[in-house]
């Protein structure tokens, strides 16, 4: 009779365990949506109704890094501003969990027709713009720190 008792309670706790599983990956953090431009995915991103990210802010900083890729991709302020408000934080690309300093890779269009992604970073009563990224075009940089990359 203890092995017919042990092998319920075996069954029911396998069975917790696979609705647990079930139950996680229907989270809102696991659901990805897809940005298209035609016919073409671009990037999956996911949509999270709580972030850290100021969009309603009117003070930015900008890094030397992010002036020189803005200057290298012919990004302009009005375009960050429009792709902070606007567009969707890219989960995959943020570095958002555990850490002190988190940064929202933002993705949208921007009103010149440029497939965006800009990093941010929150600060007190402000936001760091970290780098500026055009998705569909690749332009020839020289800012400071490429000579490191491969």
């Amino acid at each position: 009779m203890n092995k017919n008792v042990l092998s319920l309670l075996l069954g029911i706790m396998g069975l917790f365990i696979l609705y647990k599983i079930y139950d996680l990956s229907n989270q809102p953090d696991f659901k990805q949506e897809k940005i298209k431009k035609g016919d073409v995915v671009v990037a999956p991103v996911t949509t999270k109704p709580n972030d850290e990210l100021n969009r309603s802010t009117s003070h930015f900083i900008y890094t030397k890094h992010a002036r020189c890729r803005m200057d290298c991709r012919h990004i302009d302020e009005s375009e960050v501003k429009e792709i902070l408000r606007e567009g969707k934080i890219n989960y995959a690309k943020s570095q958002y969990q555990n850490t002190d300093n988190p940064k929202y890779a933002v993705e949208g269009w921007s009103h010149d027709n440029q497939h965006l992604r800009i990093v941010f970073a929150p600060a007190e009563d402000a936001v760091v713009v970290v780098t500026c990224i055009d998705l569909e075009t690749e332009f020839e940089c020289h800012c400071p720190g490429d000579e490191h990359k491969n």
